[in-house]
C-alpha cells in the first residue's frame, strides 16, 4: 500500500492557521477552496509560494501595487524611512511631501488628511459631508463596494428577490446581519446604468441627502465606466439640492494622472484615496478644498468632525506613498492603460473567434470576465446566479493552476512591471481556462 501523498507547505499552513483564524484566513477574497497558497516574496508582476511556485499577480493585493512587488524606489524610500523611526506621537514632513504631491496632481485635492484604508477615507468623507450639510441621508449606488462601514455595505449584494422596493426602485438591503433598521433608512440605493429612474429617485430624495458615493468604475457593479447620462443626472442633482457628491477613487485612482473623476466628467466635492498612494502599506486619504476639508479642522478648537488616527500619516506609508506616484508619471499611465486595451481586445476577440459566449470588461489597466452573452451595464446586468458564481469561482482556481492570480470574481489589474509577454499570457491562458470550463459546464448540464 503506497503512502499518502505529502502536504504541501501551503496546506500544512492553512491547517494551523484555521486554528487559530476564522475560515483559516483573514480575508474571504484570499481562500481558496481546499485551501489556498500562501505567499513567500514576490518579484515585480510574480509571487513566489512556500511551495516554490511562481505565480503572475494580476489581483496585486486588491489592486492596491501598482508597480507590483518589491519595487526597489519603494524599498529604497521605506528603508530610509525605517530607519529614523516607525511611527511618531509628533507630525513628520513626509505627510507634507505626499499632500502636496496629490494637490499637485489634482486641483481638487488642494488639501489631505490621511488615515489607514480605503473604507477609513470614505467614512470619514460621509461623516464630513453629513456635518457640512446638516443633513444625515446618503445615497449609494447598488451593488457598489465602499468599504466595510455600515452605511457603505446596503444593498452591496442584493439578489432579484430582495433588490427591488414596493415602487421597484432598487431596495435598501442588509449585506450582514445586524445592521440596524435606521441604516436602511438613512441610505438611498441608486441604480448603476438607469439614468431615468436615477433622476426620478434624486428629485424625491435630493433634499434630504448630506451626499452622495460614487465609484464611476465600481469592480461589484460589473467594472463598466459610468455612463455620461448617469454622471450628468448626479451633477444636476447635486446643484440643484446641495448634496456634496464624494468620489471614492480608491481604486480607480490608476485610470489617470489626476485620477477618475475629470475623466468621467464628475466634478466630486470630496474624493477619497487609498491603495496606490501607498505604494503597498496601509493607507486612505479624504482630499477636498480647503473650504469643505475645514471640517475636519482641529486647529481653533473642536472641529465638527474629528479624523485621526494612532497611525494616520504613518512616515512608511507617506514614504512609499511618494515613491509610488513618483514613478507613476503620465507616461507609465499611459503605457500600462495601453496594455490594458490590447488585453481586452485580445480577449475579446478571442472568445468571439472561439464562439464563447462571454465578456470582458474594464478600463485602463483593470478588467473583469462576464460569462453569458448579456450586454453588462451595471450590478444587475452583471449579477451571477449561485451556480453561475461557483463557476466563476472554478474559473478563478484553473487560472491559478495556469500559474496566474485573479481575485475570486475573476477581475484583475496590471502593475507597471508587465510587458507585452504577461498580456499575451494572461489572454491566452484565460480564453483557454473559459472555452473549457464553460464547455465542461454545458455538458454536465445538458446530461
Amino acid at each position: 500500500m503506497s503512502a499518502p501523498p505529502a502536504k504541501s507547505r501551503s496546506e500544512s499552513a492553512y491547517v494551523r492557521e484555521a486554528k487559530v483564524v476564522p475560515g483559516g484566513s483573514m480575508r474571504a477574497a484570499q481562500w481558496f477552496k481546499p485551501h489556498p497558497p500562501y505567499a513567500a516574496r514576490g518579484e515585480g508582476c510574480w509571487v513566489i509560494d512556500i511551495d516554490g511556485r511562481r505565480i503572475l499577480d494580476c489581483a496585486n493585493n486588491f489592486f492596491s501595487l501598482i508597480h507590483g512587488h518589491a519595487f526597489p524606489p519603494i524599498l529604497d524610500a521605506v528603508h530610509r524611512a525605517m530607519a529614523g523611526g516607525t511611527a511618531f506621537g509628533l507630525p513628520t514632513e513626509s505627510e507634507i511631501l505626499l499632500a502636496e504631491t496629490l494637490a499637485a496632481r489634482n486641483p481638487r485635492m488642494e488639501q489631505t488628511r490621511f488615515c489607514n484604508s480605503g473604507t477609513e477615507a470614505v467614512l470619514s468623507a460621509v461623516k464630513g459631508a453629513r456635518a457640512i450639510t446638516g443633513r444625515e441621508r446618503i445615497a449609494k449606488f447598488e451593488g457598489c463596494y465602499h468599504g466595510a462601514y455600515d452605511w457603505m455595505e446596503v444593498s452591496l449584494d442584493p439578489s432579484p428577490a430582495n433588490w427591488n422596493d414596493e415602487s421597484c426602485n432598487p431596495a435598501s438591503v442588509r449585506s450582514n446581519a445586524g445592521v440596524p433598521e435606521s441604516v436602511l433608512r438613512e441610505t438611498v440605493v441608486l441604480p448603476y446604468d438607469d439614468p431615468q429612474r436615477c433622476a426620478d429617485i434624486l428629485r424625491h430624495e435630493g433634499r434630504t441627502l448630506a451626499a452622495i458615493v460614487v465609484d464611476p468604475l465600481a469592480s461589484r457593479a460589473g467594472t463598466v465606466p459610468m455612463s455620461k447620462e448617469i454622471v450628468g443626472v448626479l451633477r444636476e442633482a447635486c446643484r440643484r439640492d446641495g448634496i456634496l457628491l464624494i468620489a471614492d477613487e480608491v481604486i480607480s485612482f490608476r485610470l489617470s494622472f489626476d485620477g477618475a473623476s475629470r475623466s468621467f466628467g464628475l466634478e466630486p466635492d470630496l474624493i477619497a484615496t487609498a491603495k496606490i498612494i501607498g505604494g503597498g502599506l496601509p493607507i486612505g486619504a479624504v482630499s477636498g478644498s480647503a473650504d469643505l476639508m475645514s471640517v475636519f479642522n482641529h486647529a481653533e478648537g473642536k472641529p465638527k468632525v474629528s479624523m485621526g488616527g494612532t497611525f494616520s500619516g504613518n512616515p512608511l506609508s507617506m514614504a512609499a506613498g511618494l515613491a509610488s506616484l513618483a514613478h507613476y508619471s503620465q507616461s507609465a499611465i499611459e503605457r500600462l492603460n495601453g496594455l490594458g486595451d490590447r488585453l481586452r481586445n485580445k480577449v475579446r476577440d478571442s472568445f468571439s473567434a472561439a464562439g464563447v459566449a462571454a465578456s470582458f470588461t474594464g478600463m485602463g489597466s483593470l478588467f473583469r470576465l462576464h460569462l453569458g452573452g448579456a450586454n453588462v451595464t451595471g450590478y444587475r446586468t452583471a449579477y451571477t446566479s449561485p451556480e453561475k458564481t461557483q463557476l466563476i469561482r472554478r474559473i478563478q482556481f484553473a487560472m491559478l493552476e495556469e500559474g496566474i492570480l485573479l481575485t475570486p470574481n475573476c477581475s484583475g489589474a496590471l502593475s507597471t512591471p508587465m510587458t507585452e509577454s504577461e498580456i499575451s499570457l494572461i489572454a491566452d491562458k484565460l480564453v483557454a481556462v473559459v472555452a473549457k470550463q464553460v464547455a465542461g459546464h454545458e455538458s454536465v448540464a445538458a446530461g
